[in-house]
């Protein structure tokens, strides 16, 4: 507990990770006024359509996951830390528990303002959260806050270095998973199995009238064959595995 605290006061001192909460819940809400505020009834308003622009907030959290980690390795305060924490591993396994905590709450209240709002612009749309994939829609978008901010800690911890982590985490979330689709043959079964593919999957459901909430708010359907339960584990398991590895590495190496 005295780690956490001690993490939570380091990262909660900063004013990044204000201005990061405060730019994923403007870019965020921006994006969900735009497109519900324009709904008609070709394109209606729907609970899918309330977090169109979840990703945009996804890629600000990720940005404050990385410089959480990598601004202690640009002014060699890890070293300190890791003085007086020598088990380095329970060192970062803190700092990454604590962002993902931060990266949850900021996720849970984006997501909850958005639905609020959407519901200020169209009071009159079916935006009520009457089902478990309703619910999973707008509550589930702050889970893949926190797994996607355990896996930008994780980046942040091998590369070291903010420019190279942030460029990393967002060409490969913003273009590359897509691209793999380009593949000849083997594209669209490697894209199945890739890590924001399968995490979409969970917060858009399999089929039915979640694929069409999702077709409704321009948001890219999931392809992965796993159900939305087996893909929030496969995703968790994939951050939980990088960061072990990002662990280990840096027991390895110097500070």
């Amino acid at each position: 507990m005295t780690l956490l605290a001690v993490e939570r006061i380091k990262l909660l001192s900063t004013r990044s990770p204000w201005w990061c909460a405060l730019v994923a819940l403007v870019v965020t809400a921006g994006f969900t006024a735009l497109v519900v505020g324009n709904a008609d009834e070709q394109f209606p308003a729907t609970v899918a359509t309330t977090q169109f622009g979840y990703s945009f907030g996804l890629a600000v959290i990720m940005v404050l996951a990385a410089l959480a980690v990598t601004t202690e390795y640009r002014f060699g305060t890890i070293r300190t830390t890791f003085q007086a924490i020598p088990h380095r591993g329970s060192a970062l396994l803190a700092k990454t528990t604590v962002i993902a905590a931060l990266a949850l709450v900021i996720g849970e209240i984006t997501a909850f303002v958005c639905w609020g709002l959407s519901m200020l612009l169209q009071p009159n749309a079916d935006l009520a959260l009457n089902s478990t994939a309703d619910w999973i829609n707008v509550a589930g978008v702050g889970v893949v806050y926190a797994i996607s901010a355990v896996i930008a800690a994780a980046v942040g911890i091998l590369v070291r270095h903010s420019a190279g982590a942030i460029s990393l985490l967002m060409i490969y979330s913003l273009a590359v998973e897509s691209l793999v689709q380009l593949i000849p043959s083997i594209g669209d079964d490697i894209y199945e199995w890739l890590p924001f593919n399968v995490a979409n999957k969970f917060l858009m459901g399999d089929g039915g009238s979640n694929s069409g909430r999702a077709a409704d708010a321009g948001m890219p359907l999931s392809t992965s064959p796993l159900s939305p339960g087996w893909a929030l584990a496969y995703f968790a398991g994939f951050a939980a595995v990088l960061l072990a590895i990002a662990i280990t590495t840096a027991k390895k190496r110097d500070a």
